[in-house]
């Protein structure tokens, strides 16, 4: 029975793609999704034209097409893709910590925190930019970081803090802060349809000083959740197992939880709240690729580029003139993997 076991698990791995091939693949779906999304759109832009704006800015290109490109598009499109890999970099961490394939990056109520500071903003008409940040997007920022802050305290019991407390008492307070928002919102009609569309993500207010703050935050705290990679793989043996083989338990959880926290807090003020991109991502590089997370982050942060630029090439374009929220999209796709992995779960089949 051993034996076969072993045979099995050998079986397992050896169908998993070889982690250079598969990263090449990925880097080349990236530019493939960067290339089409840039010449997509309500104002039709050719491949050629495409081509030589990006490569020379050759003269003679119709300077219209240039401004669609270079002010409109390519920051929208290099936008969607930071927040897909700050979103799926931190869900890649948490299913790590949590050792559960459910758990993604709203799991602590990071979301309902941002949207309602999100809310509280738009209600007092804070509408001033401040570095290419609107006040509302750094409220958004402040909300996600306090209710992580609040939930980690309120789960600490003697010191220490158990999983499932953390999990349930993320999952209360985000139900809560979701009934506040919808309390706000129906005391307050005339900024209902701003309020509901934020809620639901967009990255039609995308610009080159959001670009250039997001990713300054993607690459610092990154490099944070790259850095205990090694501590994440150890917790898949078991805490008491990762203990005894020198992992700090609550030293790891705090480093994941709040560089995680931030960097989604930091990718909900520019876009709005999008869900599920942190779930899918991870978990279906996982089973690509394997568990290993050295491996995983770089793989989860191409692919969620990759998904998130598609989704909102689908939200501009299936409905032109008309945009779809990207949220919805993600949503769309995200809610039925969801309840197949929760079936699957049921069933015993992951862990």
């Amino acid at each position: 029975m051993k034996k076969k076991n072993m045979e099995k698990k050998g079986n397992s791995s050896a169908k998993r793609i070889p982690f250079p091939v598969g990263f090449t693949a990925l880097i080349l779906l990236f530019l493939i999704f960067v290339f089409v999304a840039v010449c997509i759109g309500s104002a039709h832009l050719s491949i050629r034209d495409a081509l030589h704006l990006i490569l020379s800015k050759l003269p003679g290109i119709n300077e219209v097409y240039e401004q669609i490109l270079f002010q409109v598009r390519l920051p929208r499109v290099l936008l969607a893709g930071l927040v897909g890999m700050g979103l799926s970099v931190t869900g890649t961490a948490f299913q790590g910590l949590f050792r559960n394939p459910l758990a993604d990056p709203h799991i602590l109520g990071v979301s309902s925190g941002a949207a309602l500071g999100a809310t509280l903003a738009m209600l007092f008409g804070a509408g001033t930019w401040v570095g290419g940040i609107s006040l509302t997007g750094l409220f958004a920022f402040a909300g996600g970081l306090s209710t992580v802050f609040v939930v980690y305290r309120i789960a600490c019991v003697g010191g220490g803090v158990q999983t499932v407390h953390l999990l349930l008492m993320g999952t209360a307070v985000s139900s809560f802060l979701s009934a506040v928002i919808s309390f706000l919102m129906t005391r307050n009609k005339d900024g209902l349809e701003k309020i509901y569309m934020w809620t639901l993500g967009s990255f039609g207010l995308a610009n080159w000083e959001k670009v250039c703050f997001l990713g300054i935050f993607l690459l610092l705290c990154s490099a944070v959740l790259f850095a205990v990679a090694g501590e994440l793989n150890l917790l898949l043996t078991g805490e008491d197992t990762a203990a005894t083989l020198g992992v700090s338990l609550k030293n790891t959880r705090i480093v994941v939880l709040f560089a995680g926290t931030f960097l989604v807090a930091t990718c909900v003020s520019v876009s709005g709240v999008i869900g599920f991109v942190g779930l899918i991502v991870p978990h279906c590089m996982r089973l690509i690729f394997g568990p290993d997370h050295r491996v995983l982050f770089w793989c989860a942060a191409l692919c969620g580029a990759s998904f998130m630029i598609f989704c909102d090439m689908l939200a501009r374009t299936v409905t032109a003139p008309t945009e779809i929220p990207v949220g919805v999209v993600t949503a769309l796709c995200g809610a039925p993997y969801f309840i197949f992995l929760l079936g699957k779960n049921k069933r015993g089949q992951i862990k």
